[in-house]
């Protein structure tokens, strides 16, 4: 056996008794490896643009999740100021985390109730982009009733919900809202 894998490599070495060489050249290997880097040239950018899409719909799935987790909890408490102390939003949806502070990865929410009427939430997307909303029941007076939708770049890669960026002053139509 070992005999016979020498004589395979010497005819190799020597040339093929039939006088053909089977292979590729170098200059066709090259060929198709410029192919496939033109190929991965074109791909890359298509699916970093992909992936920050998904990354901010996922941030703006939870931020719509939060808004009816907290919704819910205002109709037994008509006080969202009341709720957001008293960490009833996490009893409605305990797969997010709703937190005062900054909001630093998915899934965790920053809250801000300004009156008992008056929510702001916000959220950090992976892509380096905050995403807010702010719901005004009308129950108090003074804003407009509505849910008002915003979005700004993130700072020391956080989001927080009592400096988010100034809403519109009517409420957003929600096929239209981002």
């Amino acid at each position: 056996m070992l005999h016979e894998l020498g004589s395979r490599l010497a005819d190799r070495r020597h040339g093929a008794p039939d006088g053909r060489e089977d292979g590729f050249t170098l200059i066709e290997l090259m060929v198709v490896v410029l192919i496939i880097a033109i190929l991965i040239a074109i791909a890359i950018p298509t699916f970093l643009g992909a992936r920050q899409k998904a990354q901010d719909r996922a941030a703006q799935s939870d931020l719509r999740n939060a808004l009816t987790a907290v919704k819910t909890a205002y109709v037994d408490s008509q006080s969202y100021s009341a709720d957001q102390t008293s960490a009833a939003w996490a009893s409605v949806e305990p797969s997010l985390t709703f937190t005062i502070g900054a909001s630093t990865s998915a899934g965790q929410i920053s809250t801000s109730a300004t009156s008992a009427d008056t929510v702001v939430l916000a959220n950090y997307s992976a892509s380096g982009k905050c995403w807010y909303i702010k719901h005004v029941t009308g129950a108090v007076g003074g804003d407009t009733a509505g849910t008002f939708y915003a979005s700004g770049p993130a700072s020391s890669s956080s989001c927080t919900a009592s400096s988010a960026p100034t809403f519109p002053s009517t409420p957003t139509d929600p096929a239209n809202h981002w």
